[in-house]
């Protein structure tokens, strides 16, 4: 087995919480486990769970659904059941450095190419040390479901788009520009009680958990989300009874919100009766008109939305319904970068939530290598089109640590979203988007104040923030550094 290099000091995120970033899921599926009379919503707000409208049954396989994960030689023998289970699909997570060399030593050929910035081929040896190595400087732990898994190429997987979001090549890695923060959205200064930010005036965010099904290596919230790494020691969002009343009584209290994002982490990872517990709890707030549940799920496990003998997709579409009927809106905000995350697996998770009323809409994030062009911008966009899922925002990547190389400058961006224009209907272009660094929030790419391509800081402001220093403050973008012309190692 390979011997890893241990490298790089650890950044600190405030409220250290250590290695307990796992913590808060389990917390909630120990002490929220059932629907607790004290919290089991009111005849004044939302009536008793009921049963879906109708009995939903996928079609039959057909000659076109392949079972593709077979050609990894380690599910070669599992079956399209076990498959499409997510019993199997959790039990067969791999979420530490030694169980992914592991996998790499049985699907990695003898040779591979190298990155196509190097070109060259390189043996299995020194593509793992050099994932390895990358793990090590990484601010994201490893975690990655099978279905992902399942869909790189391994016969190439240093330029293959889906392995680029979730693994590290130390060789590829670019240093950290100077202006970078851990938490660059400043997103814990927003926060009026633990784990929601409020920074727009109608709309909050509801940190629910810190645990996602797969660790994207751009994470927006590597200060909190996952385990810790050599790079950072995580602030858990760790989540007991009384945070999520001191939550809810924020919520309530304040007559202008009306808009809640349920996220994290990733609410993949709220146990069923959780995610139904706040959705009622949420529909039940005279003030809240509307809410969304962020997953990845549907990218990266959407078996799930399949597995008849699972209870979370029966939750989410009870509170979609509950929401209708209380003249209200839900949405499940998804989060796919790329069409080869696309089966027909995803088509089907797709059509049951589309039978089933839930209204999905995408955010995608822009990334060198991945999807930094207009062809496979294009046809991530039809793709989700055609499965009823709206193309809501592409978002410029956040400044976070040891993520430079997947960065691109503001001008690509910008270029895409032009090029669009024309080749789609016009309520399927994505809203092209920058999360302002220092607090800023979302702010088209187009309305920058400047943009200075060869020092690459670009400005913006924000009429929509009122108070906390933010009326009237300027926020500054800065592309991505040059990356290094050497070769690799």
């Amino acid at each position: 087995m390979l011997s890893c290099i241990h490298q790089g000091p650890r950044l600190a995120a405030r409220s250290v919480g250590g290695r307990k970033a796992l913590g808060g899921a389990h917390f909630l599926a120990r002490r929220l486990s059932t629907h607790d009379a004290r919290y089991a919503p009111t005849s004044e707000t939302v009536a008793e769970p009921s049963a879906p409208s109708f009995a939903w049954s996928p079609p039959p396989l057909t000659q076109a659904e392949d079972e593709f994960w077979r050609a990894i030689p380690l599910w070669s023998e599992v079956s399209s059941a076990d498959f499409l289970s997510w019993r199997w699909s959790i039990g067969n997570v791999v979420e530490t450095k030694r169980r992914l060399l592991n996998f790499l030593e049985a699907v990695v050929p003898a040779e591979v190419p190298r990155d196509n910035a190097f070109g060259g081929i390189q043996s299995r040896d020194e593509f793992m040390a050099d994932v390895c190595r990358g793990i090590d400087k990484s601010a994201m732990s490893v975690r990655m479901m099978p279905y992902v898994l399942s869909r790189i190429n391994w016969q190439d997987p240093a330029n293959d788009p889906i392995f680029r979001q979730f693994l590290m090549l130390e060789s590829v890695m670019i240093d950290d520009h100077p202006k970078l923060r851990l938490d660059p959205l400043d997103e814990q200064k927003d926060e009026p009680v633990p784990n929601l930010v409020h920074r727009y005036p109608d709309k909050a965010l509801f940190l629910a958990t810190s645990v996602c099904p797969t660790n994207c290596v751009f994470c927006t919230r590597s200060y909190g989300v996952g385990a810790s790494t050599q790079l950072v020691t995580k602030k858990s969002f760790t989540l007991s009874r009384a945070k999520m009343e001191a939550v809810f009584k924020y919520i309530e209290s304040q007559e202008g919100l009306h808009d809640i994002v349920v996220s994290g982490g990733d609410s993949y990872y709220l146990s069923p009766n959780i995610l139904e517990w706040i959705g009622d709890r949420l529909i039940g707030m005279k003030n809240i008109e509307r809410f969304r549940i962020a997953s990845k799920g549907l990218a990266i496990a959407p078996s799930r939305f399949l597995d008849k003998a699972d209870p979370w997709t029966d939750a989410l579409v009870r509170v979609a319904e509950k929401a209708r009927r209380a003249g209200k809106h839900m949405a499940l905000h998804t989060h796919f970068n790329h069409p080869n995350e696309i089966s027909w697996i995803t088509e089907r998770a797709s059509l049951r939530l589309q039978q089933s009323g839930v209204m999905v809409r995408n955010q995608t994030v822009l990334l060198r290598g991945v999807n930094d062009n207009v062809d496979t911008m294009l046809s991530l966009i039809r793709k989700l089109a055609k499965m009823a899922i709206h193309p809501y925002y592409v978002y410029q990547c956040d400044m976070v640590p040891a993520v430079e190389h997947l960065r691109t400058p503001l001008q690509t961006i910008l270029d895409i979203e032009a090029q669009l224009q024309g080749e789609i209907a016009g309520f399927d272009i994505p809203k092209f988007v920058v999360d302002l660094p220092g607090g800023g929030g979302k702010r088209p790419a187009y309305l920058h104040e400047s943009y200075d391509r060869e020092t690459g800081v670009s400005t913006f402001t924000q009429p929509a923030l009122k108070g906390r220093s933010k009326e009237g403050r300027t926020y500054r973008y800065y592309d991505p550094v040059k990356p290094r012309q050497d070769s690799a190692v």
